[in-house]
């Protein structure tokens, strides 16, 4: 049966109209390589010259007809193309090559054995495809450059919790080696590495919720993770799988520091007021709910402001941390010590069952602070103050108890200083009393409340006027007069004494320049007098502006003033006995080291203390140390006066024992400048 001719024709043309509709560009070539047919997509995708491609043509004029045009991504000439075909064709079997065209696409040309002896090439324009895996991986390119300048570490892992990846900062936070940081490795293999080398977290548990709550959430989540090497990370989940772990270890640190500097003075350490009263309030919660008592002590340094005056704050700082130790070792881990401020000190004693407890603790604070202490080679000698107020009975709250312990460690204080009190309801009364005191003695010496009455010094021997010391009274608008010793302590500590001590020389040396030449006087200076470098251009003003000789004045100092600062102060001494002027050292004998004084200055007069002269008929001692003092002072070359004489048989025991001058009641009671006149004349043997 023959084939229908129309049939087959028409079956050709619809092959050949499927042949030329396809994507791709086919050239099929028989035995001998030449073109046996293509389809119309060729032309139009391979760009070959249209009378070059034609059946019939061999195909190695056709690869040299397309080199020219630049079908070689490579840049190589036709001969060089030809070879290469040779090489692929060579070998019966598939293969495929890649063309970068001159207009910029690229063509991936695959080729297959075909029938007999022939091929089949098939071209396509995988130009687009070319470039998405371009630009894909140059995206990646950039994610990993991303991702490995991240400083901080990122991780993810799929749901069963295998890594997919991480980047170096990941691995360098917990040292992961190479092989942990491989896609697929299992969570469970890296917490175990990061167990034993001690990254892992302190609170596993926590740490298992947290991620556990943050893939099921979807949801971001951050958390701070302290590690068990010391460390602190900071993980962010963003929702799902993907995770960020930042070191932020210093910022909590700072943080802490923060918060710690907030509630703690920053010289000892200590707790501050802040803390102080937070913890006062715990302990009322405390005492409240199970009936218990609590006290507080409220804790002052003595000698602290002379100390740190004298050697410099960077020594005075050191005595406080010091201190602070000592202090510390004296109280239970329930206690609580804290620094107020400057030498103010207060421990909170918690939970006591009896109030003697408070005793015993304040007296162990008392000793503890007497003992020296070595600062730098230097032997320093404070004290403590301590006042204590009990729960409930010395108040319902913080601010009541302190205060109750302020007034009690100034009782602590106005009593001789190094030893403690306990509160009492009548410490208010003495505490508003002397906030009285303050504000009147400011105004006092504002106003000019203050006058001079003066006390005769006479010769032992003859009994003549020599001089007059001049002692200072307030002159109170309600009070009436009032003595030295009820307000130069207290001049002393509010500050007022420097310029009135300057107001007393002035007077006194103008009081002095209407007496007879021969009459000297005698004004007491207090130690805060020599602090700074005021005092020798006042006495020399006051000398300049009385017109007094400095000779006539004489400067009465105590023991303290040399210990204040002994260095300082006998440098102004010096400067002042350079002037003219003459020193003596008053209340002979009640200091420690008033012998080791006379060899540091060479004092004009020594001022024998009137409680020796007292106790001369009494106590056989005290005459023996006014004779002994007596025979110091003239072997020293120095003047020897006696004070508080009051009877005749005391004159005569102190002539009896060479004492050159005296003062006391039996000679004349401190009086005005003008009554003093009677008394600076003559007076007889008789009297």
């Amino acid at each position: 049966m023959h084939p229908d001719p129309v049939a087959f024709a028409s079956g050709e043309e619809a092959l050949t109209a499927a042949f030329d509709s396809l994507d791709q560009g086919f050239l099929l070539l028989d035995g001998g390589l030449r073109v046996s047919g293509f389809n119309a997509r060729l032309g139009r995708l391979a760009g070959y010259p249209g009378d070059v491609l034609r059946v019939g043509v061999g195909f190695e004029a056709l690869v040299r007809a397309a080199a020219a045009p630049g079908h070689d991504p490579a840049g190589i000439g036709a001969d060089e193309a030809w070879a290469a075909w040779r090489r692929r064709l060579g070998v019966r079997a598939p293969g495929a090559c890649a063309a970068r065209l001159s207009d910029g696409r690229t063509l991936r040309i695959g080729h297959a054995p075909f029938g007999a002896d022939g091929w089949v090439l098939a071209y396509q324009d995988v130009s687009a495809r070319i470039e998405a895996e371009a630009a894909l991986a140059l995206q990646n390119e950039r994610f990993e450059t991303a991702l490995a300048n991240i400083p901080h570490g990122v991780c993810m892992f799929d749901p069963e919790r295998r890594l997919i990846l991480c980047n170096a900062a990941y691995a360098a936070l917990y040292a992961l080696p190479p092989e942990l940081t491989r896609a697929g490795t299992p969570l469970q293999r890296i917490l175990a590495h990061r167990a034993a080398t001690g990254s892992e977290p302190l609170d596993l548990a926590a740490y298992g919720a947290f991620v556990a709550e943050a893939e099921t959430s979807g949801c971001a989540r951050s958390m701070r993770v302290a590690l068990k090497d010391g460390r602190t990370m900071r993980l962010v989940h963003s929702g799902g799988y993907v995770a960020t772990h930042e070191d932020v270890t210093e910022a909590v640190r700072a943080e802490a520091r923060i918060r710690f500097m907030g509630s703690h003075d920053a010289l000892t350490g200590l707790p501050n007021r802040s803390l102080l009263r937070d913890r006062i309030g715990e302990a009322l919660g405390r005492a409240r709910r199970g009936g218990q008592m609590f006290c507080v002590h409220y804790l002052d340094l003595d000698n602290f402001k002379s100390v740190n005056d004298t050697h410099g704050h960077p020594v005075g700082d050191l005595l406080l941390r010091e201190a602070t130790a000592r202090l510390g070792l004296c109280l239970r881990e329930t206690d609580t010590l804290a620094r107020l401020g400057g030498d103010e000190f207060v421990v909170l004693q918690a939970d006591l069952d009896k109030p003697e407890q408070a005793g015993s603790l304040a007296r162990r604070l008392v000793e503890a602070m007497a003992e020296p202490f070595d600062l730098e080679g230097r032997q320093v000698f404070l004290g403590v103050s301590v006042g204590v107020s009990v729960f409930p009975g010395d108040g319902a709250d913080a601010d009541a108890l302190l205060k109750h312990a302020d007034m009690a460690m100034y009782r602590s204080k106005s009593e001789g200083r190094n030893t403690y009190r306990f509160f009492e309801p009548t410490m208010d009364a003495r505490i508003q009393e002397r906030r009285r005191l303050e504000l009147d003695l400011r105004r006092a010496v504002a106003g000019g409340e203050f006058e001079l009455f003066y006390q005769p010094q006479v010769d032992a021997m003859t009994e003549a006027v020599i001089g007059c010391e001049a002692l200072l009274r307030w002159r109170h608008p309600t009070r009436g007069m009032v003595g030295p010793g009820e307000f130069i302590a207290v001049a002393e500590e509010i500050g007022v004494i420097v310029p009135l001590g300057a107001w007393v020389i002035q007077q006194a040396c103008r009081d002095a320049a209407t007496w007879p030449d021969h009459i000297g006087v005698a004004v007491n200076l207090s130690s805060a007098q020599f602090k700074g470098m005021t005092l020798v251009q006042t006495i020399l003003g006051a000398l300049e502006d009385a017109k007094l000789a400095p000779a006539r004045l004489e400067l009465e100092i105590t023991e303290s003033v040399l210990l204040a600062d002994s260095e300082s102060t006998l440098a102004t001494l010096n400067a002042l006995r350079a002037l003219g002027v003459r020193i003596a050292m008053d209340d002979f004998g009640t200091g420690y080291s008033s012998l080791s004084y006379l060899r540091s200055f060479p004092f004009d007069k020594i001022k024998i203390d009137r409680s020796f002269i007292k106790d001369m008929n009494e106590r056989s001692d005290s005459a023996a140390i006014v004779r002994a003092v007596a025979g110091l002072g003239a072997a020293l070359g120095m003047i020897t006066t006696a004070e508080g004489v009051e009877t005749a048989d005391q004159l005569r025991q102190i002539r009896a024992h060479g004492c050159a001058e005296v003062q006391g009641y039996f000679f004349g009671r401190p009086c005005p400048a003008n009554a003093l006149a009677p008394l600076l004349k003559p007076r007889g043997a008789a009297a």
